[in-house]
């Protein structure tokens, strides 16, 4: 059986500039997926982040519903793991460099390691890593 695939989708106001945004963190596009109103972000082998310009995430929504404003409202978290707390440094902080803006305090505990930063468009992304063998300790 084939790995499930996750294809998150969020709205934006200016794919251009969103996926500069990505690419600079460290983020590529899948160009098959892609066009002038879309970006396939790859985060890995089974994870991609669809951005979707305004009008055409519209096009994809039920009727009678409107876009969230994510600089005003929080809908959804988009959590990554990374493999070390350097990790987490590194990604959240080309985050931040390449225009996004800080989110929430870090989580400091003894197992676990977070931080967090809004995206150009203001969509909430967290960045963990984890120690599973004192997790589980």
């Amino acid at each position: 059986m084939a790995p499930q695939m996750i294809f998150v989708n969020l709205p934006v106001k200016n794919v251009e500039a969103s996926k500069v945004f990505f690419s600079k963190i460290g983020f590529s596009s899948n160009p098959q997926f892609s066009d002038e109103t879309t970006a396939c972000v790859v985060i890995s082998d089974t994870i991609f982040v669809m951005l979707l310009e305004e009008p055409r995430f519209k096009s994809f929504m039920a009727p009678g519903k409107e876009i969230s404003d994510a600089t005003k409202a929080t809908e959804v978290m988009v959590t990554l793991s990374a493999e070390n707390r350097d990790k987490v440094d590194e990604l959240v902080d080309g985050a931040l460099a390449a225009g996004g803006s800080p989110a929430k305090d870090p989580l400091l505990m003894d197992f676990m390691y977070g931080r967090s930063f809004a995206d150009l468009d203001g969509h909430h992304w967290e960045v963990f890593w984890m120690d599973p063998a004192a997790a589980h300790g």
